[in-house]
């Protein structure tokens, strides 16, 4: 990459903001109530949020939250757009920066909101608030080898590939990594 290429700022034409999502709105999730859960959120969730890999998600972070409430703030996310407030999909952290600096960010769009520049804007936001927050060095990324858009997202961003890890939940994953200084609000 060129030292003219490393200076371009990432953009994307959507436009998306965080939604928090509270334990009681994951907590609704977990149970299938998405009346509940949307009204907690102060956005329309959608059948997406209460599938079974949305729903290991939400226990996972329900459990995270209470081992260290403090950390909430890193976690996930609905990603909304527009006046309406349409929500696209979900993105967090996977939890504070470690002793090092160092956050994992995650992101998720649902299926009828794909390949539409969401999973871009999001990682964009997400790349911004890493910079932000002065304790954060560096930004991974880890995606299956066979995820052929989540690769084709992040290029573009400085990512460098670092190794790779095996997750009994996700398989094999390839680790990428970015100095938070290098991010879109850098």
């Amino acid at each position: 990459m060129t030292d003219e290429a490393d200076r371009r700022t990432p953009t994307s034409r959507k436009h998306v903001r965080f939604v928090e999502l509270s334990r009681t709105a994951m907590s609704a999730l977990l149970d299938g109530d998405l009346p509940a859960a949307s009204k907690t959120a102060g956005v329309a969730l959608t059948e997406y949020f209460v599938t079974d890999r949305a729903r290991w998600l939400w226990r996972f972070r329900i459990d995270q939250m209470a081992a260290d409430p403090g950390n909430a703030r890193w976690m996930v996310r609905q990603i909304a757009t527009g006046p309406e407030g349409v929500v696209v999909g979900h993105a967090g952290f996977h939890g504070p920066p470690d002793d090092a600096g160092m956050v994992e960010i995650g992101y998720s769009v649902a299926p009828d909101f794909r390949r539409q520049g969401y999973a871009r804007a999001m990682l964009i936001e997400l790349l911004r608030r890493a910079a932000a927050e002065p304790a954060v060095k560096t930004v991974r990324a880890t995606i299956s080898p066979d995820n052929v858009a989540s690769l084709a997202t992040i290029a573009g961003f400085g990512f460098v590939e670092v190794g790779e890890q095996w997750d009994e939940e996700d398989g094999l994953g390839l680790i990428f990594e970015v100095p938070a200084d290098r991010s879109p609000s850098a």
